[in-house]
């Protein structure tokens, strides 16, 4: 796929993924240098030409994690960065979900997205541990969430 082409692809994946969260809240956290973003939400928002590149799932019961992690670059918005990243999300009845991440995207963009399904009505307790490229510290993210599927 030509680079214009893939940078077109993941401006539109990350339009997608994060105007959603205008609605509520943009979800963010800084560390030293690095600031992560996240979110999460049902894959049945992605238009489907952009869940197939991807080969998520599109459904009302799946979830998309989507995280990535800027470096701070003085005059700039920040530049992305690769990181090691795991995730995990716990119920209300105290199950452990494990989220198999996955890294989508290059230099003009890197996300880190894993999918997960979910019930009606469910509330999940998300754990995101991050470990940017070239940073010694690993860094804790905790959020929670509720997911309607009907």
């Amino acid at each position: 796929m030509p680079k214009k082409l893939r940078l077109l692809w993941l401006a539109t994946l990350a339009a997608a993924v994060f105007l959603p969260l205008t609605a509520s809240a943009d979800r963010s956290e800084t560390f030293g240098d690095f600031t992560v973003y996240y979110s999460a939400l049902s894959t049945d928002f992605l238009q489907p030409a952009i869940a197939r590149s991807y080969g998520i799932t599109r459904s009302k019961s799946r979830i998309l994690l989507n995280v990535s992690v800027l470096k701070k670059v003085l005059g700039t918005t920040g530049h992305p960065v690769t990181a090691e990243i795991t995730a995990r999300a716990t119920n209300l009845n105290n199950q452990l979900k494990t989220i198999d991440m996955r890294k989508a995207g290059d230099s003009g963009g890197i996300y880190y997205l894993g999918e997960l399904k979910v019930e009606n009505g469910e509330i999940l307790y998300f754990t995101i541990s991050v470990t940017p490229e070239g940073a010694s510290q690993t860094h804790t993210i905790e959020f929670q969430q509720q997911f309607f599927t009907d």
